[in-house]
């Protein structure tokens, strides 16, 4: 909040904030309280939206503040599109880089003016600081914030800064090793018929996905979902847990659950709740890179835990399948054998057998064909790895 803070005093007395409609709480909660104190004018809108160009030039604010992928329902704003609207009207373009560092997006060459981090996140990635970043491309605006910081006293401490660099050297490895887990957890979550919906870019019915795509070198590995019940079933769950604890942090090398209606957004009240689509069961999962993804699954009602061998392989079975139905036909194939893969299922022998052999006998070219023998392979590894399954 220190470097939400600091990036505001780049806004005079008066000065309007457009601000996305399902932003961080805690950046809400500061704003309407400036707003409240007559410090700033302020608009909340859907910046996702394809009305967003149109209402900052309706607004024409001093500031844009952008959240891209949004907390909690990783909703996926085109930066460069909204930073050039805000360009047209003279406004700086502000964006929060939390969820997804550096690593895998850099908004400035997108087009933002500053650029905010939540050093306590995954720039750090150990929870053991609280501290804040704020990056600019203009020297002015340097300067500016450098005067500001100083004089409010929003300077990190040196143990504090020395504890970042310390994280920030193996942000790389880390970021792929959560996302690596969260790309696992989001696929068999989205097969789970006690979840009513998930928000994560990574999958291609998000419809951020492309965009994502696009701009971004991942999805990172925060993923929010909806299951029925309500906050009854929210509770029974989180309750079943064994391995996620139950923070609003995010970002470390461990697993945390939240449950933004009443943790990282309980100061919105509940109509902007409802209009930001925050609902009472959400929640909101910060995947860590552990080896202890089979425990998310154990909360759900009528749930058996999964093996972690066999999740991996649904995953990179998953994938290769993409590769190997590229002929006429196949799609019926694959969805067969893939719909039983995700559910965890092992007797698979005969189905595996019929599209392997169904495989082979088309004419396929020689990345195909490659992509049918790591098929194989993975079968293989299943039987050694997953327990009796051979092919």
């Amino acid at each position: 909040m220190s470097a939400v803070a600091l990036a505001l005093q780049l806004v005079g007395p008066g000065g309007r904030v457009l601000a996305a409609h399902d932003c961080y709480g805690g950046t809400y909660r500061l704003l309407r309280a400036l707003e409240a104190r007559g410090q700033i004018e302020l608009c909340f809108t859907n910046l996702t939206a394809p009305t967003a160009e149109a209402e900052i030039a309706r607004c024409a604010p001093a500031m844009v503040w952008v959240e891209t992928p949004s907390n909690p329902l990783l909703r996926i704003t085109d930066v460069r599109a909204v930073c050039a609207a805000a360009r047209r009207v003279g406004a700086i373009a502000v964006v929060d880089n939390t969820f997804l560092s550096p690593a895998l997006q850099r908004p400035i060459t997108l087009g933002a003016d500053v650029v905010v981090h939540s050093t306590t996140k995954y720039l750090n990635g150990h929870s053991d600081v609280v501290g804040g970043a704020v990056i600019a491309k203009d020297p002015a605006h340097l300067e500016k914030l450098g005067w500001w910081a100083n004089c409010l006293g929003l300077t990190g401490a040196p143990f504090d800064s020395y504890l970042t660099l310390r994280g920030v050297r193996t942000l790389f490895p880390r970021v792929r090793a959560h996302e690596e887990n969260a790309q696992i957890v989001a696929r068999v979550l989205d097969e789970h018929p006690a979840v009513i919906a998930v928000h994560y870019p990574g999958l291609k019915t998000h419809p951020g996905h492309a965009l994502a795509t696009a701009q971004q070198d991942g999805y990172g590995a925060m993923i929010s979902f909806e299951v029925a019940g309500g906050e009854g079933a929210v509770r029974e769950l989180t309750a079943a847990l064994q391995c996620f604890t139950l923070a609003e942090s995010l970002g470390g090398v461990e697993s945390l659950v939240a449950h933004p209606a009443t943790m990282t957004h309980a100061s919105m009240d509940a109509e902007a709740r409802r209009i930001a689509g925050i609902g009472d069961g959400l929640l909101r999962l910060s995947v860590g890179i552990e080896d202890i993804l089979p425990a998310l699954f154990l909360g759900f009602p009528g749930a058996a835990p999964f093996e972690r061998e066999t999740v991996l392989f649904v995953a990179r079975v998953g994938d290769h399948l993409a590769d190997v139905v590229g002929a006429a036909g196949a799609r019926s194939h694959a969805d067969t054998l893939d719909g039983k893969i995700r559910m965890g299922v092992k007797e698979l022998r005969e189905d595996a057998l019929d599209f392997h052999a169904w495989c082979m006998s088309l004419e396929l070219d020689p990345a195909r064909v490659a992509a049918v023998h790591e098929l194989e392979h993975l079968f293989l590894e299943l039987g050694v790895r997953g327990g009796g399954f051979e092919i």
